[in-house]
């Protein structure tokens, strides 16, 4: 009797990877020379850092300026890179650059880790990814290098390097203070910088090479980029910029007399101010404005923001741009008695909007099941909770000035939450799951039931 071979499939490989990211991440900040004063932190609290940096969320249990020594900044640096990019593309990339031929595992590990429909042209994208990441942070840093320099010194340099790393993964730790970058709400060039960081990392590397391609294939007098671009560019670009726009008028609205955040603020730093907040919570989790002073109602809409979060096949979390615009298409055209959703003129397939549902109902249980939890080790306020939980499943790192008060439970739950959260509900599903069995060719009868 031949006895059955134990192999991993691909997106367990996936969910393993970002695992062993976490746990020697942690083991290596737990060491004494990771922290600032030489004594080793607490493990949980190295675990809980690491898993913040390689989930690139952001939520942090102690201050990572003034806790972690040099070497503890480079781990967590490099776990955010790591955790923004994905394990499988970093080994991929050394693959390519030791000249190393790609097998079908390797390609079917790719297609994965970036959610593609083919697995044409892997390791052209894989360089393209690492190359363009390279472009993007590397002039954030030298934008950002005017301002921290002249702020911090020599050590300006480092602070930008980190800054905009950590931005454009959308990771959203910083080591300028405890108080992220409020000492920074109303400088226009560290808003407009650390904000065309989160989007670039948010819209996704697919949209980066379609507009390229638009460009590179449009004459002179044809400037009409959008008309020429694929569904899934024309519905990340849109709706990433609706999102934008629709939260920095209703958080400016909200917050226009709160003197607690920009109520006595000028009208153009209010406006910037409320833009920025509007960026961020699409996962990035930079605060230029402390959290807890928002209103109730910039709450709201701050959590709405966070479960949408950026788009598919780039370094933000949530439910995804293009997840949303499906669930609505969908929804509109049953309300309407139409056969199919459209957008754009062009018809979504029943697949795609299985798999948006799919998305939408695992990410919405995870937050459910960590809201639950943790009000029961919390005697914070539901708002608290519920951003938290948001925050740490749509891997953002906003929050409303709880995560450093969590005990331990509170803490494991965080942790295991901000796991699930970055590694992806359907992700998870198909990993824990068991193979697909072969479908019966005799399908179970349909009967009509009640909705709604």
């Amino acid at each position: 009797m031949k006895t059955k071979k134990f192999t991993l499939s691909t997106t367990q490989i996936i969910l393993l990877s970002f695992l062993v990211t976490i746990l020697l991440g942690s083991l290596l900040l737990a060491l004494p020379i990771s922290s600032a004063d030489g004594k080793a932190v607490p493990y949980l609290d190295a675990l809980f850092t690491a898993t913040t940096a390689s989930c690139v969320t952001g939520l942090v249990t102690l201050p990572t300026a003034t806790t972690w020594s040099v070497f503890g900044q480079v781990v967590i640096l490099l776990l955010i890179q790591i955790g923004g990019l994905g394990l499988i593309t970093v080994m991929s990339g050394l693959m390519i650059l030791l000249h190393r031929k790609m097998g079908i595992g390797d390609r079917l590990l790719i297609q994965d880790a970036f959610n593609l429909n083919t697995m044409s042209g892997l390791a052209k994208f894989v360089k393209n990814v690492l190359f363009g990441t390279l472009i993007v942070e590397g002039a954030g840093a030298i934008l950002y290098m005017p301002v921290f320099v002249t702020d911090f010194g020599a050590k300006g340099i480092w602070i930008s390097v980190f800054n905009s790393i950590s931005a454009f993964c959308n990771a959203g730790i910083d080591i300028i203070g405890e108080n992220s970058l409020c000492n920074y709400a109303t400088h226009p060039l560290i808003n407009l910088v650390t904000s065309a960081l989160i989007i670039l990392g948010g819209l996704g590397y697919i949209v980066w090479w379609d507009v390229l391609r638009v460009i590179r294939s449009r004459s002179p007098k044809n400037k009409k980029i959008f008309r020429h671009l694929t569904l899934h560019s024309k519905i990340a670009i849109t709706v990433t910029a609706g999102l934008i726009l629709i939260g920095a008028i209703l958080i400016f609205i909200f917050e226009y007399n709160n003197p607690l955040t920009i109520g006595e603020m000028p009208l153009f730093d209010k406006i910037q101010v409320s833009l920025f907040q509007s960026v961020t919570t699409r996962t990035a989790g930079f605060a230029s404005v402390p959290q807890e002073n928002l209103t109730n109602a910039s709450s709201a809409v701050s959590i709405i923001l966070m479960l949408i979060g950026g788009s598919p096949v780039g370094t933000a979390g949530g439910m995804k741009t293009v997840t949303i615009a499906v669930l609505l298409c969908s929804a509109l055209a049953t309300i309407r008695n139409k056969n199919s959703a459209t957008l754009f003129g062009r018809r979504v397939s029943e697949s795609s909007i299985k798999k948006a549902v799919a998305v939408a109902v695992s990410f919405l249980t995870i937050c459910t099941a960590s809201t639950v939890l943790l009000m029961t080790t919390s005697n914070a306020s539901a708002l608290d909770v519920v951003y938290e939980t948001v925050s740490a499943t749509a891997t953002v790192g906003l929050s409303r000035n709880l995560t450093s008060t969590l005990d331990t439970l509170g803490k494991l739950i965080i942790i295991v939450t901000m796991y699930f959260g970055r590694v992806g509900p359907i992700s998870l599903a198909v990993a824990l799951g068991s193979k697909n069995e072969v479908q019966n060719v005799i399908s179970e009868p349909t009967e009509e039931i009640s909705i709604g």
